[in-house]
């Protein structure tokens, strides 16, 4: 059987036809990946003849040495590497998720030499058009372009030299509701009353803390019964869940890696005293005993830590059951730093409770407060006028 050639002709822009050839060149010892270089620009299927077999040749005796880093995709390959080491496990895995989706299918093939301002503004301009946190994605391509220079494989970082487009995924059509994810003081009653009715009260109570801490989601996953002090009504939250490599749930530091501790109230607190009594009887039928220090407040049937993405099953079947506006988990901590303003709490006092680092991250995500704390500063304009 003739043994197909891996030279295959193509045709440049201007029409001009050439040769080229990919060729597997071994491991890569540093990322255990299977290398391949390739070559065009053949006017002729012999000279890419020559060419490949003076390669085979210097494999043969070990002497090849692969050019490092030919493309965006080989940097990235060494950048990752180094970024590993830096980062919490969950943020490496949200970052490689945004290189394989978006960074890698749009850059990876092109030559690192060959990067300049047009192709990445053209790059740039598509992922606007198609996504909200298009600037994110921008930032990491950007990242591995710095690292490109510190290799010495770039002089500088053409993304540095882009026109910033505006955002316009969906700019002509958007939904009001979906630009405030949080509940008013009668939504959320609503919510709870109706949460509330349902056989699921690891749930209910799960909610309700979320509403009246202001905690994250992963925080409240994480709290075992000893992080919850019932004679002085206060919670200490000093760790948090999150996802890992291959959906591995781990438990990790809080966010700002500061821990804190927060006052509840008594109705919050005695729900979570009857959520503790039912959890005894629950898990003793399932064989576990729940009664020592480290137990979980919020655990699966195993008695282990509890997949993040559960709480959206629970939310979804009672919003669309009582036909109730559209929230996220993530919108009840939304709903109590809201709540929070229109009691009158100072910024600062919100930024403590909420664990936020910098004070101007509560000022830019929570300057939205609920409609009715807007018609109130209105009313009270007006009647001030007519004083």
């Amino acid at each position: 059987m003739k043994k197909t050639s891996i030279i295959k002709p193509y045709t440049k822009k201007n029409g001009e036809k050439c040769y080229m050839f990919k060729l597997y060149v071994g491991v890569d010892p540093l990322t255990g990946k299977e290398q391949y270089t390739t070559r065009r620009g053949f006017k002729t299927k012999k000279e890419a003849d020559l060419t490949l077999a003076r390669i085979k040749l210097e494999i043969s005796k070990g002497s090849f040495r692969k050019q490092q880093a030919e493309t965006y995709q080989d940097v990235y390959d060494l950048w990752i590497i180094q970024y590993e080491k830096r980062v919490e496990e969950s943020t490496f895995v949200k970052t490689t998720g945004i290189f394989r989706n978006h960074i890698l299918p749009a850059l990876g093939n092109y030559k690192i030499d060959k990067m300049n301002v047009d192709v990445c503004q053209r790059h740039v301009d598509e992922w606007a058009t198609k996504l909200k946190n298009f600037r994110m994605v921008k930032s990491y391509a950007a990242k591995v372009l710095d690292f490109a220079i510190k290799r010495g494989y770039l002089q500088a970082n053409p993304f540095a030299l882009i026109e910033m487009p505006k955002n316009l995924k969906n700019t002509h059509l958007y939904d009001a509701n979906a630009l405030e994810n949080f509940y008013t003081k009668e939504q959320l009653n609503t919510f709870l009353k109706y949460m509330g009715q349902e056989t699921n009260f690891k749930a209910y109570t799960l909610f309700q803390l979320l509403a009246y801490s202001g905690m994250r989601k992963g925080e409240a996953f994480a709290l075992t019964w000893n992080d919850v002090d019932f004679l002085k009504n206060e919670i200490r939250i000093n760790k948090a869940l999150s996802k890992g490599k291959n959906n591995r749930i781990y438990e990790k530091v809080t966010k700002t890696r500061f821990p804190r501790t927060i006052k509840m109230d008594q109705k919050t607190m005695d729900t979570l005293k009857n959520w503790k009594k039912q959890q005894q009887q629950d898990y003793l039928i399932l064989g576990f005993n729940t009664l020592q220090p480290k137990q979980l407040v919020f655990s699966n049937d195993q008695n282990k830590f509890i997949q993040p993405t559960k709480t959206r099953k629970w939310l979804e079947h009672v919003l669309n059951k009582y036909k109730l506006p559209k929230i996220t988990t993530h919108g009840f901590r939304h709903t109590h730093c809201s709540l929070l303003l229109e009691a009158g709490v100072g910024l600062k006092e919100v930024q403590d409770r909420l664990g936020h680092k910098d004070i101007k991250t509560t000022m830019n995500i929570y300057a939205h407060v609920s409609q009715q704390a807007k018609d109130g500063a209105i009313n009270k304009l007006a009647n001030y006028m007519n004083m």
